[in-house]
């Protein structure tokens, strides 16, 4: 009998101990159910079985200011009652594009997605998109087709875009002092990374590991991010997809605001004449101010959109003292975390094809078939392929040395560049301004450009590769991993990865960047692969005004 006994209480004992197990097991474990609870309610999300991920779409983070709030800091979202369905995707920001008006002037919403696992403590990349701070959404890389791969939980924002996201004029500052910056997409990305903190556990993502990471305007609003006291310990490391330092002045923004808005104050019969508009909108009396709350913010979506990375057509991340130093980049105290800044190597070539000189003949096809004008546009989309190259990586480490302290890591994808790997994208985009985006997202938003380029073995290996790195980096903030090329952090003595492909494998190098601005000028004086009447024409009508373009500027009296 107390032999049975003693099985009894042995097994009593395991039975006990395995329910323990379980309990503390399931505590450590990420529930990947979809219905989870946030701040401000329930949300049912969605599973997409193909991808082994789960997505939460269209989360508010915060409520936008509208009508006589409309330039304001976002409001505190409002609670909702009952599960909020959160299966399809959000609002886009009012915008102008495609020749048409859509979204919403209330579109504060992000989606959340993840891998469909049950790990826990996932970094967090929260993602900007881009679209000249003018267009875009979150859609616009949706994480699904990678988020296992790089073993994170993937945000990405939907903020206020064009005038309504940026507006210097003196007659709405009459808030706080954030408020009266007129950066109020910068307040947008500041109050989403708040809602990151408070509810990204909920998610099984780590709130202590954020990565904010953003592609072009994106980009540079998070390089503008690095020298804002708003967002200082709001994340843990960086990364800029092709964007570089771009700021503006307030004052001369105000003109350019002014003469962009006139002719609606004319054609609302406010003021007679264009000139006498412009002068007025920029005074700061009430009577200015109560007319923009009243403008239709269809009207307002519709203007400075021929901007074409020129910041002198549509002026934004103003140096207002506040959410950005006066001192712009060359300020002393950086938010100084871990920084990655990934370019192509061709990246004013989609910018070059839609160039007026040059669109009507690269959509038809004739561009190619003119030797000519096939000559012109190789010129422009190489020189001011390696001008904005430089502007989104080297540059910017050279304008950050011995401010900043943490390593920043520079990758340089020249995957494209090959005539004989990639024929025909070689031909027209080369590595163009999203080349790194077919390396994450499948399908690709470009994939009318790039063909199977990138389901080749080459193109394959070299996505796994930068997956790998990437993953690494939002891990600790240091992208080595054993098995990858030794990505070295930058150094003045200009260290970068090279990130290319053969077909049939990756063709990941160390190698060093040390060309300057003066080099390209250099090379494009001695270039005789078209007239010197050409040349001109393209220096001082195509090239010119862009972000990087300040050296040809200068070098033209622009």
């Amino acid at each position: 009998m107390k032999k049975y006994f003693k099985y009894i209480m042995i097994g009593l004992a395991l039975v006990t101990l395995a329910a323990c197990q379980s309990i503390n097991s399931s505590k450590n474990n990420f529930d990947n159910t979809v219905e989870k609870t946030v701040a401000s309610g329930k949300l049912k999300g969605h599973k997409d079985a193909k991808n082994k991920a789960i997505e939460w779409l269209g989360i508010p983070y915060a409520k936008a200011p509208v009508k006589k709030l409309r330039w304001k800091a976002p409001q505190k979202v409002e609670d909702w009652k009952g599960t909020r369905d959160a299966t399809k995707a959000g609002k886009q920001s009012i915008q102008f594009s495609n020749g048409q008006v859509t979204g919403s002037e209330n579109a504060l919403n992000l989606d959340v997605v993840r891998p469909d696992n049950n790990k826990k403590k996932l970094p967090v990349i929260v993602f900007l998109h881009g679209g000249n701070n003018q267009t875009g959404s979150a859609q616009e890389i949706k994480g699904n087709s990678f988020v296992k791969d790089i073993n994170a939980v993937y945000i990405s924002v939907n903020y206020r875009l064009g005038v309504l996201g940026f507006n210097p004029l003196q007659a709405l500052k009459t808030g706080s002092a954030q408020e009266n910056s007129g950066n109020y997409s910068l307040l947008d990305i500041a109050a989403a990374l708040d809602w990151v903190k408070e509810n990204v556990e909920t998610f099984g993502g780590d709130k202590n590991n954020i990565t904010l990471a953003g592609f072009s305007a994106g980009g540079r609003d998070v390089m503008a991010t690095l020298i804002s006291p708003l967002f200082k310990d709001k994340y843990d490391k960086a990364i800029s997809f092709s964007g570089g330092m771009t700021l503006a002045d307030t004052a001369p923004s105000q003109e350019t605001f002014a003469k962009a808005l006139a002719p609606l104050v004319v054609e609302d019969k406010v003021k007679a004449s264009v000139e006498e508009a412009q002068a007025w909108l920029q005074t700061d009396g009430k009577d200015v101010r109560d007319y923009l709350y009243k403008v239709d913010a269809k009207r307002l979506a519709k203007l400075m959109g021929n901007a074409g990375i020129r910041m002198s057509v549509f002026p934004h991340l103003y140096k207002d003292g506040t959410v950005i130093p006066k001192e712009g980049f060359d300020t002393k105290t950086y938010n100084d975390v871990p920084l990655m800044l990934i370019t192509g190597t061709d990246e004013f070539s989609m910018f070059a094809a839609n160039d007026p000189y040059f669109q009507e003949d690269f959509k038809s096809g004739d561009l190619f078939k003119n030797p000519e004008k096939t000559a012109e546009f190789t010129y422009a989309k190489k020189y001011g392929g390696q001008l904005y190259r430089m502007s989104n990586t080297i540059d910017s480490t050279r304008q950050m040395k011995g401010k900043y302290q943490s390593n920043i890591y520079v990758g340089q994808i020249y995957y494209g560049d090959n005539a004989e790997v990639t024929p025909d994208l070689t031909k027209t985009l080369g590595s163009f301004h999203g080349i790194f985006e077919p390396m994450l997202q499948s399908p690709s938003n470009y994939k009318d450009y790039i063909g199977d380029y990138f389901q080749t073995q080459g193109g394959k290996d070299m996505s796994q590769a930068f997956k790998t790195y990437l993953k690494a980096f939002l891990a600790d903030g240091n992208p080595n991993q054993q098995g990858l090329v030794s990505w070295k952090p930058w150094t003045s003595d200009g260290e970068v990865l090279t990130i290319d492909a053969t077909k049939d494998k990756d063709d990941i190098k160390a190698t060093k960047d040390t060309q300057t601005a003066q080099d390209v000028l250099n090379q494009m004086d001695a270039d005789t692969s078209i007239s010197q009447e050409s040349k001109d024409n393209l220096n001082q009508n195509v090239l010119n005004g862009r972000w990087f373009s300040q050296p040809i500027d200068e070098q033209y009296g622009q």
